[in-house]
């Protein structure tokens, strides 16, 4: 197939690029350089049709299927314009989904756990419904993804259109952007320098996180033939751990001197993060396959050389 990925440049789309090049599929990707960068897909420049373009303007090209990842996704990013940041959601998501309608083909909405908010119940299973400030300093992105998900099944039920959408738990891996202000990449650079680590709160809110490799052998799997029944699929891993053992992790794993420092908690940071993921092994055939210490090393290796 000839597969469209949006935010192509960005650190998903990066690890996604080459699994779906070892399916042969031919790629087009699209990036703006908002938050991704031309040097990670430099290596694919001869493997991939690459067009410069922000998804809030319209496009046209063919494709056989959409894979829409543009977004900023991280608090530091979506934050900096919060008003780009739903137009984006709102406005980019519409503009996949009026080119997959027009052309007849399937469509991959990324989707995230923050649609859960601050949730009442753990694990977090797809039929709920979530706890979300609507005009807090997090709802560009939580609600603007909120809004993309309407987006995608009311074109299901007006337009019987394809649209298949995963909701991404925390992730991680190489390719993510060392200056992004997520929770591993920033603890693994504070650990490297010997800085202190910044908790928020008592570090006793909790995330699971999942390798990016595991990651993206889901959305891949979202590409065949599958039996998609019209509702979200949860991507992430689902062993749950606090803040503070991440840190005391990564301090471990990277035989830092580094020193937990405790900060006031965000406003809207959500105290739970654990997928529910039945629906993903049942559809998807997915589970995720690698352990938070491999993944943390191969992480740490990455930005190893990233800040040499």
């Amino acid at each position: 197939m000839k597969i469209l990925i949006t935010g192509a440049a960005g650190f998903i789309g990066t690890n996604l690029i080459p699994i779906l090049l070892e399916k042969n599929h031919e790629i087009i990707g699209i990036d703006n350089f908002y938050t991704g960068t031309s040097e990670n897909i430099k290596k694919y420049s001869n493997k991939i049709n690459f067009i410069e373009h922000d998804i809030i303007n319209t496009i046209d090209i063919e494709c056989d299927f959409i894979i829409n990842l543009a977004c900023p996704a991280s608090p530091i990013h979506y934050q900096k314009d919060p008003i780009y940041t739903i137009k984006v959601c709102f406005n980019g998501t519409l503009n996949m989904l009026e080119l997959s309608k027009k052309l007849k083909i399937p469509m991959v909405q990324a989707s995230t756990s923050e649609i859960y908010g601050d949730p009442n119940i753990s694990p977090q299973e797809e039929s709920y419904w979530g706890n979300v400030n609507p005009i807090g300093i997090r709802s560009c992105y939580d609600e603007g993804k909120r809004a993309a998900e309407t987006l995608c099944f009311d074109f299901r039920r007006q337009f019987n259109s394809d649209v298949r959408v995963i909701r991404i738990f925390n992730t991680y891996g190489p390719y993510m952007d060392i200056n992004d202000g997520r929770v591993v990449s920033n603890f693994i650079i504070k650990a490297l320098r010997g800085e202190d680590m910044n908790v928020f709160g008592l570090g006793d809110q909790t995330r699971s996180f999942c390798y990016v490799s595991d990651l993206v052998k889901g959305i891949s799997n979202l590409t065949e033939d599958i039996d998609y029944d019209g509702h979200p699929i949860n991507l992430g891993n689902d062993n749950e751990m606090t803040i503070k053992e991440l840190a005391l992790r990564v301090i471990e794993l990277t035989k830092s001197k580094s020193k937990i420092s405790y900060e006031e908690l965000p406003e809207d940071d959500p105290m739970q993060r654990k997928p529910n993921i039945t629906r993903a092994s049942n559809i998807l055939n997915w589970s995720p396959e690698v352990g938070l210490d491999e993944g943390l090393i191969k992480t740490i290796e990455y930005f190893k050389n990233k800040i040499v």
